[in-house]
């Protein structure tokens, strides 16, 4: 690590081992796995800590719903709380909810916390998909039993479960079974992220349960839901993009305009292949307003 990486070690104790370095080296970026952390007390994440940093947040970097849902729903069918963000959050043992505060490196102590994690993490990071970019920072905060629907995200994405349990149950992300790839067109030209439920792919899921002191690694555009243990929960995410993510989901993209036109395009690569000549053409035609 040089001294220009903006991701350089900070001056708090690493909260990822040694061996779990290794082990997200091992995996990184293809497989979900399980990681362990040393997170779970930090002062910023306390319930009020958070409650306080949620009345600071603009509105678009607020969401928040009941949290007693299906595993698959549609975006419009999630019903509000009637609830400030606030009251959701400090009563969030009884308010049957889902909360989550997106994009907290807004604020610089969120933003520090962010750059340390991805310090102990971003020589692995960038020999094997190159400069860490878009790096962001997300805190869900969950009732007991509440549910996140079945969806798929785009980002590579570390999970630091900090208070209660809960279960992730992963799917391969290069699977049409799971999301199909008109699902993944669809979300790369601006649709929802949530993705249609069938009971049959249960048994084809990889079941990661987490506790305090627990993390997982959930690969880009790994479908995947989560359901809350019996105690609230807390759980902090930190994401970033790579060259790699975005000239695949340009793909999508392109190969939505092209199904348009009665075409079966072909889906994008996996890593570590590239879909450079694809994601240039599509990013041809945006720069052109050649969309369609």
């Amino acid at each position: 690590m040089t001294i220009s990486d903006p991701y350089q070690k900070s001056h708090y104790d690493d909260v990822f081992s040694d061996e779990n370095k290794r082990q997200f080296e091992h995996h990184y970026p293809n497989q979900t796995h399980l990681l362990m952390h040393q997170l779970s007390d930090h002062p910023l994440l306390s319930l009020d800590a958070l409650a306080t940093l949620s009345a600071t947040l603009p509105a678009s970097s607020v969401e928040y719903n009941l949290g007693d849902l299906p595993i698959g729903i549609a975006a419009q069918d999630v019903p509000h709380n009637q609830r400030t963000i606030a009251d959701t959050i400090r009563q969030i043992d009884k308010s049957q909810s889902w909360a989550v505060l997106k994009n907290v490196e807004q604020i610089t102590a969120y933003h520090d916390l962010l750059h340390q994690l991805l310090g102990e993490l971003s020589a692995s990071i960038t020999q094997s998909t190159g400069t860490i970019l878009r790096p962001q920072c997300y805190i869900f905060i969950s009732s007991p039993k509440s549910m996140t629907p079945f969806h798929f995200d785009p980002e590579h994405n570390i999970l630091l479960q900090l208070s209660g349990q809960k279960d992730m149950i992963v799917f391969p992300p290069d699977d049409p079974r799971f999301a199909q790839w008109e699902a993944h067109e669809h979300y790369h030209r601006g649709g929802h992220r949530n993705l249609p439920w069938d009971d049959s792919f249960l048994e084809h899921g990889t079941l990661q349960s987490l506790s305090p002191g627990d993390a997982v690694y959930v690969p880009v555009m790994a479908p995947h839901f989560v359901r809350n243990g019996d105690v609230p929960s807390i759980s902090l995410s930190i994401t970033w993009r790579s060259e790699w993510s975005y000239s695949a989901a340009d793909t999508h993209a392109l190969n939505a305009v092209l199904r348009k036109f009665g075409l079966n395009p072909t889906p994008p690569k996996a890593f570590p292949a590239t879909n450079m000549m694809s994601a240039t053409a599509w990013r041809i035609m945006r720069k052109l307003k050649l969309l369609g």
